[in-house]
């Protein structure tokens, strides 16, 4: 299974770059399931109902909220990877290890490593922290560095 964190998501989601159309491609060809987690989920709809919140005019909250109506639609269609058990005892774990890497990031690897997949993400730096975790970044291989 492939994981797609925020970032690779959301260039997912946007879909535009050259970057996203080769991520795409790659997943098709990958032959894997893949899909993200509920705590990208989180991040992505915490963005939507601050964007929401900055402004008390009605007007200019119509784009907000059409991303955020479009936001639950896209998840509806993917595999979403939850937050279980054994997401929690290997977060506790983590943490038990002094792992020193924020807490979302190290909620995502909990499900990643519970779920035994292979996590999609730009960040490399924090993510290869964590023992056990396979982590590629298929955006900027996909920009060529």
């Amino acid at each position: 299974m492939l994981i797609l964190d925020t970032d690779h998501f959301v260039e997912y989601q946007k879909g535009t770059s050259a970057a996203a159309q080769q991520l795409k491609q790659r997943l098709d060809e990958a032959n894997e399931v893949f899909g993200t987690t509920i705590v990208t989920l989180e991040e992505v709809m915490r963005g939507w109902l601050a964007a929401i919140r900055r402004t008390s005019d009605p007007f200019r909250q119509v784009n907000s909220y059409t991303k955020l109506i479009q936001l639950f639609r896209s998840f509806a269609a993917w595999h979403i990877a939850d937050w279980t058990p054994a997401s929690a005892a290997e977060f506790a774990a983590l943490k038990a290890a002094k792992i020193r890497v924020g807490t979302m990031d190290l909620q995502i690897a909990s499900i990643v490593l519970a779920n035994n997949a292979t996590l999609l993400s730009r960040n490399l730096n924090d993510f290869e922290r964590i023992p056990g975790l396979r982590v590629v970044d298929w955006l900027s291989q996909a920009n060529g560095s």
